[in-house]
């Protein structure tokens, strides 16, 4: 008995120390690499030593660990699928109640915008997806949760953004610093400014619809929408640098985009991962080489030192005199997020307003016959001062974002602590939930847009906008506030009248020019298929071909 006794201490002290290892965990979360150590490792390693003296070390430290973690695992599990849980009451599948990593692994598929649509069928408005938080499918809870009275943003950026010193916009979570950043944005991208950039972007969309003209043979439109892009927002935000358009990738610079955002989504639902990422020189190795490229870039142009060429640099970098001039680690860090941010969404818009168009021929010719009556052959489609008032280049575009937002999630929001919770309709989100209205679900929900909530159908916009309330005999439904491709509030995407401006461009002139047509066996539901969800909505290959438009003794396109 006197051998046991002791034993049965120790086991107990084990257990016990995992249980408060737990409450730390719970009430702290520590994300230091350092601290893990400490807790999970140093803890059952010293605690060892109380068995020493019946086994040998190595036994010792087996048993020492497999009580430890057996006890810190059952007593997370069954806190996490208790009743006792503040988010016992939301429904969801139990491996996401019990760990995100599962939701992780699921984005690494890219298809979460689908299993999350999913969720909200089988579950209702709001699913639990994670041990701590929930996404929500009701266009009600925009304004109250993103709007100027909303939450800060979640954490899903720490990891995300791990490799910075400095985090870009889109990732700062405290309002004041926000508003802070956000002020050289503001000036880039306001009315005048962007008036100032027409230049530029006509410019590098002129080099695109002549560089389709020229192509002989099939091409995938999709990889021209990204170089265009890249070039056009390496111009922006560095003062050039890129030709895709003219030479292709050569620098591979779209493989390590691509891989950067698979990575930085399946990081983002791990934020705890942020200090790994920085510490362990493998991992995250894309994001880090992105980002010394972007400092490369960022030194290059502020070598230039301050020019005449107002372009989104101009603005970051406060060469316009308004304030003081930021850290180059902020400069790189939103130069970085232009880059990125605005390449990459653009991109995967403009190749889903071509495959809507391309396999609805109505819409197609309905839009020519449009921009012709606004831009008739010979007249300068770039030039914008028709395309915010063309009633249905709107509505096209506007339907295409509808149905693939470019970013399918929307943007993460935490309950902050000591904030009492949020009363959402009548739910209940305590303090530390983190959530997500989810934009895929809302803008194809028939409660928001509805008939044929799943189909493109760019009409809907007009008869919304001639305040109908009904077509063919069916109940129009058009929610306006369950739209929200740019996200909402004051953390809203910063360069949506940039983006609209490139968009309105490029589809004008490009339906004005050419003519396309999807080459030969083109499957729909392949390219549908192949759309996967890596933080921005990617761009399947959509292989065209091209020819210019011919123009009759009339002088009009045909």
């Amino acid at each position: 008995m006197a051998f046991e006794l002791p034993a049965h201490h120790a086991l107990f002290t084990l257990v016990g120390s995992a249980f408060i290892v737990h409450l730390i965990f719970k009430r702290s979360e520590p994300h230091r690499v350092a601290v893990h150590a400490l807790l999970l490792l140093a803890i059952p390693a010293f605690l060892s030593v109380l068995l020493l003296d019946r086994m040998p070390v190595t036994k010792a430290l087996s048993v020492s660990f497999l009580t430890f973690w057996t006890a810190l695992i059952s007593s997370v599990t069954l806190y996490r699928l208790s009743p006792w849980h503040p988010l016992a009451r939301y429904p969801g599948p139990v491996f996401l109640r019990l760990s995100k990593v599962s939701m992780a692994w699921i984005s690494r598929g890219g298809k979460r915008h689908l299993y999350t649509q999913e969720l909200h069928r089988r579950y209702g408005d709001i699913v639990r997806v994670g041990p701590n938080e929930v996404s929500i499918s009701n266009a009600a809870a925009i304004h109250p949760l993103m709007g100027t009275s909303g939450l800060h943003k979640g954490p899903q950026w720490e990891a995300r953004t791990a490799t910075q010193s400095v985090p870009p916009l889109i990732a700062i979570g405290d309002p004041k610093e926000h508003l802070r950043r956000r002020k050289p944005w503001n000036r880039a991208l306001n009315v005048a400014s962007l008036k100032d950039f027409e230049p530029f972007v006509a410019h590098r969309a002129e080099q695109l619809v002549s560089r389709l003209a020229a192509q002989k043979e099939t091409t995938n439109l999709a990889r021209w929408f990204g170089w265009f892009t890249y070039d056009l927002m390496s111009d922006m935000a560095f003062g050039g640098g890129s030709e895709m358009m003219l030479n292709g990738d050569e620098g591979s610079v779209w493989p390590l985009l691509e891989t950067g955002l698979l990575n930085s989504d399946t990081f983002g639902h791990l934020p705890w991962m942020a200090d790994y990422i920085r510490a362990v020189p493998g991992l995250g190795a894309n994001m880090k080489q992105m980002r010394s490229f972007c400092i490369q870039r960022t030194q290059e142009r502020i070598k230039l030192g301050n020019t005449s060429r107002k372009d989104l640099f101009y603005y970051l970098n406060n060469e316009d005199g308004a304030e003081p001039k930021p850290p180059v680690s902020e400069v790189t860090a939103d130069g970085t997020l232009a880059i990125v941010a605005g390449s990459d969404t653009t991109s995967s818009v403009l190749s889903n307003v071509f495959y809507c168009l391309l396999t609805h021929p109505e819409a197609y010719a309905r839009l020519r016959a449009e921009v012709d009556s606004y831009y008739p052959a010979g007249e300068d489609a770039f030039n914008t001062k028709h395309h915010a008032d063309m009633p249905y280049l709107n509505a096209v575009i506007n339907e295409t974002m509808r149905l693939f937002p470019p970013v399918t999630d929307g943007s993460q929001r935490i309950v902050p602590a000591g904030s009492g919770g949020r009363i959402i309709g009548d739910s209940y989100l305590p303090e530390g939930t983190i959530t997500t209205v989810h934009m895929y679900s809302i803008q194809r929900d028939a409660r928001n847009f509805a008939p044929l909530p799943d189909s493109f159908w760019p009409e809907r916009w007009l008869h919304a906008a001639d305040g109908a309330s009904s077509v063919i005999g069916m109940k129009l439904v058009h929610n306006a506030t369950a739209f929200f491709p740019f996200s909402y509030g004051p953390g809203n995407c910063a360069g949506k009248g940039l983006a609209l401006q490139e968009m309105r461009m490029v589809v004008s002139a490009m339906v004005q020019r050419l003519e396309l047509s999807l080459a030969d066996g083109f499957d729909a539901v392949a390219y549908e298929n192949d759309m996967h969800d890596y933080l921005i909505l990617s761009r399947p290959p959509l292989p065209v071909t091209v020819n210019q438009r011919k123009v009759s003794t009339e002088g009009h396109s045909t």
